[in-house]
Parts: C-alpha cells; sequence; structure tokens
C-alpha cells in the first residue's frame, strides 16, 4: 500500500468497516432517567424475521461479472484484476488481466530488511493486487445485507479521523466504523479457511478477508433476484488508498470497472447506502453512474486467455470459477437454531457443515481463575435478553425506516472462549466477527491480566501502550482490573485526538498522534496483528512462509491455551464486561447496526439476563470507565455506552441505558 494522491498527507493500507453509527443520548450510569424495559418472562418467542431467499451466484453469473468489468477496464486501458466471492467469502474467480499493476510486499520488505522482524510497520507497505481486490469483494458482500448495500467507498467514509471525511471537517468526531478495517482479519479463529481439495477438512463458514475490510473505492456488493449473493472488488491501479474527501466527485476507474462488473447484479436502488443517514450526513456508494460506462461486454470466452486469465490464489481459490453457496444453508455455515439451540425460532447460529452448532450456548471455562464462572443457564438469559432487545429495536442503517435491528450477538469468558453466538437472519456478515472482537476486547481490557499480557508481548511497541496509557490516567497500576471498559471507551482511548474529533489535542493513549495516524497506522490495534498481517501477505504471494497461526496476536495464552484476543482487538462502540459481586465473569458484543443500537443492545442485554437470572450484573456504577475523569482542559469523562433517542418500535420510552 503506497501514498495515493487521493490521501495527501496520508500514508495508508487496509481500511474498512462494519455496522454503522447513529446519534445518542445518555451514557450508561447517569442519573435521573426513566428505567429500563423490564426483562420479558422467557414465554414461548414468536417469529419477527425472515431469511433471505436463498440465492446463489452460478458458474454462468461469475463469468458474465468478469466479462462486463474485463470489458470495461480494457476500454479505459486499465488493466485490473477482478475478484468475485459469494456472501460467506468464498472466492469464486480471479481475473487477471495482462499488463496488471501488480507491487509485492516482498520486494518492500526485503529492501527494509524486516522480512523476520516483528517491529515492521505496516504504514506504506506494498500490497499484492490480487488479495486486495478479494478484500474489496469481501468488503462489498460483507457489510451488506437485504436492508443495506454498502460499498468499499462506504466504508472509506466511515473509518477515517473525522466524520464525514473532508478538508472542512477537521474538529469532527472519528468516524463511528473507526478500526472496522481491522476486522475479518487472516489469524481470525472464527472466519475460516479455504483449503484445496484433497486437503484436511476445514469449517465451513464466513471466509477470512486477506487484508480486513477495505476502503478503497472499487468494490460493491452483488445481488441477485434483490437477494445480496457477494460481492466484486477490483484494483487497478496499484494504489490502495481511500477518499480523504466526499465532498466532491472523483473519477474512479476501479470503480467504473467494478460498477460495469455488477450491471445485472446491482443492489435495489431503495437501500443503496446513499439513501442512509448516520449524524445528520448522508453515506457515499458510488462516484461513478451507469452512463458513465462504456457499452457492456458479457462474453467470458472471449477474454479468457486473450486478455487475461483467472488465477489460482494461495489459501483462497484453485483458479477455476466455482458457484457461489447459497446463504441460510447449512453449506453456507449459517442456518437457523434449532428449538434446543435458541429459544428464537427466527435466529440464526454458526454450523459446521454437518449439522452441528460451532457456538452452542455454555457455561464458562475459567474455573481455574474466576471463582464461580458463568454456568450455561446465565449464559442463555444474556443472549435471549440481548436477542429480545434487537427485536425491538429500530435500526439505524436498514431500509426501509422503521426496520427492525438486525446484529449478531457474541458472549465469551475472562479467557475469551464463545459461550454463544446467535444473530439475526439477514445481519451483516461482518458483524459476526466484529460481535466477537468486542466482546472479547471490553472483558480483556476489564479484567486484571491486561496489562501484564500486553507487557509480555513480544513487540515492545505494544508493551510501550501499557505505558502510555499509566501515563494518561496518570496511574501505573492502570489495566489491573481496577475499571470496567465498555466498547465505546476503548474508542476513546483509541482516537488520534483526546477528546476524539478536538483538533490541536493531543491523541489517546491506544492511537498514533494524527500527524502518524492513517487507517492502516491506528495504534495499538495495529501493533497487536500486525505481524500476523505480513506474513499471511507473503504466504499468498507464493513465498516460503507459513500461513499465519488461526489466532491473531502474540500476547501469551490464557490457561486454556488460547489467545484472549484470538481475532485482534476492536475500537468502537457495542460491548460491555459482565460481573457478578464485583468479579469480572465475561463480556458481550454486539455489531450489525448503528453504534448506539450496538450499545444499547449488549447493555440492556446484560441488564435483563441478570433481572431475570438474579446472579450476575453489568459492572458497578462505581467502577465503569464514565467514572474517570481525564485531566483535560476542565476535565473530560471517557463514556461507557452511549444508548439511542427513540430506541424502540413498540414503545415511545427514551433514556433507555439511563439509571441502570
Amino acid at each position: 500500500m503506497r501514498v495515493s494522491p487521493r490521501v495527501a498527507s496520508l500514508s495508508i493500507a487496509l481500511l474498512l468497516l462494519g455496522s454503522c453509527g447513529g446519534g445518542g443520548s445518555g451514557s450508561g450510569s447517569g442519573g435521573g432517567a426513566t428505567a429500563g424495559p423490564a426483562p420479558t418472562p422467557p414465554a414461548t418467542p414468536t417469529t419477527l424475521y425472515s431469511a433471505p431467499a436463498q440465492e446463489s451466484l452460478s458458474v454462468a453469473d461469475v463469468q458474465r461479472i468478469i466479462a462486463q468489468a474485463a470489458g470495461e477496464a480494457d476500454a479505459r486501458r486499465r488493466p485490473a484484476t477482478i475478484a468475485v466471492t459469494d456472501r460467506v467469502g468464498n472466492v469464486l474467480g480471479v481475473f487477471v488481466m495482462n499488463g496488471t499493476i501488480n507491487r509485492s510486499l516482498t520486494s518492500r520488505l526485503t529492501a527494509l530488511g524486516v522480512l523476520n522482524d516483528v517491529d515492521v510497520d505496516l504504514q506504506g507497505t506494498n500490497v499484492d493486487s490480487v488479495i486486495a481486490s478479494i478484500s474489496k469483494a469481501l468488503t462489498g458482500a460483507y457489510l451488506s445485507s437485504g436492508g443495506n448495500a454498502f460499498s468499499s467507498r462506504t466504508a472509506s467514509m466511515i473509518v477515517q479521523s473525522n466524520f464525514p471525511p473532508a478538508p472542512n471537517t477537521v474538529g469532527l468526531e472519528s468516524g463511528p466504523l473507526s478500526g472496522v478495517q481491522f476486522s475479518q482479519l487472516p489469524c481470525s479463529d472464527l472466519n475460516t479457511r479455504f483449503l484445496p481439495a484433497g486437503g484436511p477438512a476445514a469449517f465451513i463458514g464466513p471466509k477470512r478477508a486477506p487484508l480486513g475490510l477495505a476502503a478503497d473505492p472499487g468494490g460493491f456488493p452483488l445481488y441477485k433476484n434483490g437477494v445480496l449473493v457477494g460481492g466484486i472488488g477490483v484494483m487497478a491501479d496499484g494504489d490502495y488508498a481511500f477518499d480523504s474527501n466526499v465532498v466532491d466527485l472523483q473519477i474512479d476507474d476501479e470503480e467504473a470497472i467494478a460498477l460495469a462488473g455488477l450491471q445485472g447484479f446491482a443492489a435495489p436502488d431503495s437501500i443503496t447506502a446513499d439513501k442512509i443517514t448516520v449524524d445528520g450526513a448522508t453515506l457515499r456508494y458510488s462516484d461513478m453512474r451507469v452512463t458513465d460506462l462504456s457499452p457492456l461486454k458479457t462474453d467470458f470466452a472471449a477474454i479468457q486467455g486473450r486478455i487475461g486469465l483467472l488465477v489460482a490464489v494461495t489459501g483462497y481459490n484453485n483458479g477455476p470459477i466455482i458457484a457461489g453457496t447459497p446463504y441460510g444453508t447449512e453449506a453456507s455455515g449459517y442456518r437457523f437454531a434449532t428449538s434446543a439451540e435458541f429459544a428464537f425460532p427466527d435466529a440464526f447460529v454458526l454450523s459446521n457443515g454437518s449439522g452441528g452448532n460451532r457456538y452452542p450456548i455454555r457455561g464458562g471455562t475459567d474455573a481455574g481463575s474466576v471463582a464461580q464462572p458463568l454456568t450455561a443457564a446465565e449464559s442463555r438469559a444474556i443472549l435471549e435478553e440481548a436477542y429480545r432487545i434487537m427485536s425491538r429495536s429500530r435500526a439505524q442503517i436498514r431500509r426501509p425506516l422503521d426496520s427492525r435491528a438486525q446484529v449478531t450477538i457474541s458472549l465469551v469468558d475472562t479467557n475469551g472462549s464463545v459461550l454463544g453466538i446467535v444473530r439475526a437472519p439477514d445481519a451483516p456478515l461482518f458483524g459476526t466477527d466484529v460481535s466477537l472482537q468486542k466482546a472479547r476486547t471490553v472483558t480483556f481490557f476489564s479484567g486484571p491480566f491486561a496489562a501484564q499480557q500486553l507487557i509480555d508481548n513480544p513487540d515492545a511497541e505494544v508493551a510501550g501502550y501499557v505505558t502510555r496509557a499509566r501515563t494518561f490516567f496518570n496511574d501505573q497500576t492502570a489495566l489491573t482490573g481496577k475499571w470496567a471498559f465498555g466498547a465505546r471507551s476503548i474508542g476513546n482511548l483509541a482516537r488520534p485526538h483526546f477528546p476524539d474529533g478536538e483538533a490541536g489535542r493531543p491523541e489517546g493513549p491506544f492511537s498514533r498522534p494524527i500527524e502518524d495516524f492513517n487507517p492502516f497506522a491506528t495504534g495499538l490495534q495495529v501493533a497487536l496483528i500486525k505481524s500476523n498481517v505480513l506474513q499471511h501477505a507473503l504466504f499468498t504471494e507464493g513465498k516460503p512462509f507459513n500461513d499465519t497461526a488461526q489466532q491473531c496476536t502474540l500476547i501469551p495464552p490464557a490457561p486454556n491455551n488460547q489467545r484472549r484476543l484470538a481475532n485482534g482487538i476492536q475500537i468502537f462502540s457495542g460491548g460491555v464486561p459482565i460481573y457478578r459481586g464485583g468479579v469480572l465473569v465475561g463480556g458481550i458484543g454486539v455489531s450489525g447496526d448503528g453504534i448506539d443500537q450496538d450499545d444499547m443492545i449488549s447493555f440492556l442485554g446484560v441488564h435483563n439476563g441478570a433481572a431475570r437470572v438474579g446472579s450476575i450484573s453489568n459492572a458497578p456504577a462505581n467502577i465503569r470507565a464514565d467514572q474517570i475523569v481525564i485531566p483535560v482542559g476542565a476535565g473530560v469523562r471517557l463514556r461507557y455506552v452511549n444508548c439511542p433517542f427513540a430506541p424502540f418500535l413498540d414503545t415511545n420510552d427514551q433514556n433507555a441505558c439511563q439509571g441502570l
């Protein structure tokens, strides 16, 4: 990834996103507010959601998509790499045109002498066009649903240091999904891996992205008969970049090529990102229009071997085009839960391809370090009550207006082990990995082990963030379990200005200074996983490197031999830790809608689950991060959760999280 003319002073690399954010109201520990919704008795729930129709891309469909994109690239004299995936991330075909600009990692890293150096930074690193195009295609597929269609240009808008990004918006807060680019990581223990035919069996389900999500325009979702079926990604200019100014329209060849490819597979016009607002700003979808395109060419046989070739990609596909897998089938890795697995008849779970639930509800695995781990009954109560809150919540990013929110909900113990994952049928897929990141992040930073585990990471940069945090808090015992951090709190600490958006202020302790900050150099979030990403990228290039382990970060393992941050950390809102009598026992993460909706579903899910079982709770109010005052100006409190205005479809209640 090298500097693009579009980013001026910023150098960049991966970027992307996940759910989107909405406005907000009170914090989780304010007083004088109405009580939150009372927990509903565990009566038999009714069906409120419908699963998407089981559509998929055929081999002929993929051939047409590639032919249309390659025809536009040929007309523009911009040799391109074109990737097509299905909704769950299977790579259906990658076509590389003759003369495509490609910059491998190997030459860059050899010149720096850092092929085996965990201190190497990802900032400014060149990336291979093949893995970049795959990440773009996955971005379009994973960020979208039947209620919203987001492109990699949409992702660009919501992950930058100011929202909306433009030269005149310095002083505004960071994008609502700042940090989502570091999800779906190649080291994630949740996202599964392609294995060549004849190799050992692998779990089916959501596949990893080689560079995480992308914010370089040129990635779109694909729809068939109005149903989300995959994504297309295009690289043609050699710059894996982002658009730092949403005020003007760009002439973007990569976006035009991808737009040509999706003709006949376009999203319904009513759900594209430019019909959706966040914090009063309308999101961007595409700067190119169909009228900008050359006449479509649909004959794949006319281009294969003449202007380019299908290629195999190590770790992603064998070369020949394959058909997509219909989402919602056993083979997709997502299906309806059985009545024994979850009480709600419309809930989806992750499946292993043989009918088994990959993440069944269970009790905690951390009996060696927690006196009373979460029980299976407590786990079930939290997940069911969070799902119930979701089903009552007004969505921020879905169309039509007043749709129900659809998210993924993940629960973990203090080891980071998964105690259950459930989701609405049409929740965006990115939220599966991100909800787990959030659950693990809040549990890790709220635990007594956080500082020591970061100090014991072999990369000195990671340990340095502990020193910075302790200086920031003026507390040499910070990150030892004294405070409960919500996902929003960690986001406050990971922004390039503190308070977020106030130009001229120093950065948060988990961020880089603004002059060194960009979406590929966010701070601690990147430092924890940079060696994993670089190792995987070299592996995909066919160099003599093994693939990265299927556990992110180099922090020491927990007592169960699993790393507590096995799919990386996340730095935007939507998760809270869980306590029993003031002792940390786990965490919940929610992702897939607005960040305030994600916050509310996690916080009220724990509150109502606790009221139902009477043995656990949200963090005691006196240890929540919003009790920490940072001596900036007259003093600034961290935030804990932030819940939306008019959050429910079935009541006019406001301030749902205050006073709880």
